[in-house]
């Protein structure tokens, strides 16, 4: 009999791991049965995963951080066995506001219009007016890669412009309704902003930070000791569907299942150009390919690896305010759990690096990395400004300037 694990999920493109192990019975053939329950918001994911209504949930990877320190609750230690997925949102704009930062009518260069953007930052926050922006939630790698954007462009999050908090499947109405100038959310939530004529998409967070850490598969500590071998089983079957999410045979059965009414309730195209790596950014415009926008499989990018927490923890730091902790720098660590995916993958054909840190942002090119299983290829991971984050020197990385120029 197949033993029941339930999992908490946002209707987003990036939840499609737990949807397609589940449909295309790969949980199934590891011995699971999963009972797949949508909510609204990352804070009702939360709730019931805390609460142990859920066993497992999609979540943004910062929370994940966040919760086990006991930022703005109780602390509850959790635990990250595998990442969802890397990359997949964007920062979508109103069309007055895009058509000043960014022209051209294509992917604008962050640099470029993060430069046109100060403009029209400092002169709307002067007329008393500042620039709203969107989030799905405060501790999200949407906000963190939106502010650190910002800043390296010159703009002062909080200062320069406001940032609040709207739940993924209201984004598009906010930036419709004029509530906001721009969200940064993800997929399909850009592109049913995009076909309302409500936005356009300026940038993919991909090019602020090539390989950035997104949504990961989360759970209470205490669960993960308990059912030890269950979650093994439920990273196997999460690898599987990993691989089937890429293959592009599988593109249009795989959008048609998301798109259903129990998990993304849909529009199936505007998923597929997603899974495709495709994005209309304007209405009326022409699909743009946009390699890598939704990364998975390859690169191990579903490994946790301890320096993409690590980083997480220095942008919850600098925007929290907080203090640098020894220790809790260490417990963000160890909320990812390189041990457990290792566990699980040993003996497959999976390939399992020979690290479980990295310094991140410091590939411009392909590099082969030394393994403990299987040959790896990790390709690009730059940050858009240059800068590289080195888990071995979290403190020093901290107390840079990132507006300095």
């Amino acid at each position: 009999m197949a033993t029941k694990f339930s999992i908490g999920f946002l209707p987003l493109v990036d939840a499609a791991l737990p949807i397609l192990a589940h449909e295309h019975g790969f949980a199934t053939d590891e011995g699971l049965s999963l009972h797949l329950v949508k909510d609204v918001s990352w804070a009702t994911v939360l709730d019931r995963l805390l609460y142990g209504h859920t066993d497992a949930a999609h979540m943004v990877a910062p929370l994940a951080i966040a919760t086990t320190l006991g930022r703005g609750r109780p602390a509850q230690p959790l635990a990250v066995p595998f990442v969802l997925g890397l990359n997949g949102n964007a920062i979508t704009m109103r069309p007055e506001l895009a058509a000043q930062v960014c022209p051209t009518g294509g992917l604008g260069e962050p640099a470029k219009v993060g430069a046109a953007l100060r403009d029209v930052a400092l002169a709307r926050k002067a007329a008393g007016d500042p620039l709203r922006f969107g989030v799905v939630h405060r501790y999200s790698s949407h906000n963190y890669m939106l502010r650190y954007w910002l800043a390296a462009c010159g703009i002062r999050p909080d200062e320069d412009v406001e940032i609040s908090t709207v739940p993924p499947p209201f984004c598009a109405d906010a930036l419709e309704a004029g509530e906001v100038d721009a969200i940064c959310v993800g997929e399909p939530w850009n592109s049913v902003a995009v076909e309302r004529g409500a936005g356009v998409i300026v940038l993919a967070t991909a090019q602020i930070w090539r390989r950035g850490v997104e949504k990961v598969l989360a759970m209470r500590e205490p669960v993960m000791a308990e059912r030890r071998e269950e979650v093994e089983a439920l990273v196997r079957a999460l690898h599987r569907a990993a691989q089937q999410f890429i293959d592009p045979e599988a593109l249009l059965d795989n959008a048609a299942i998301l798109a259903r009414a129990e998990y993304l309730d849909g529009n199936v195209d505007l998923i597929q150009r997603a899974l495709a790596d495709r994005l209309l950014l304007h209405r009326g415009g022409d699909l743009v390919h946009y390699p890598d926008f939704m990364f998975q499989y390859r690169e191990v990018a579903n490994f946790p690896w301890v320096s993409q927490a690590q980083w997480l923890y220095t942008q919850m730091l600098r925007w929290d305010g907080s203090a640098y902790s020894e220790t809790d720098a260490a417990a963000a660590g160890r909320v990812f759990r390189p041990d457990v995916y290792r566990s699980a993958m040993m003996g497959s054909e999976a390939p399992l690096p020979g690290a479980s840190s990295k310094v991140e942002g410091s590939l411009h090119q392909p590099m082969v990395v030394g393994t403990q299983q299987g040959a790896i290829t990790l390709g690009g991971n730059a940050y858009f400004d240059g800068r590289f984050f080195d888990p071995d020197q979290m403190y020093e990385y901290i107390q840079q300037d990132l507006y300095a120029k």
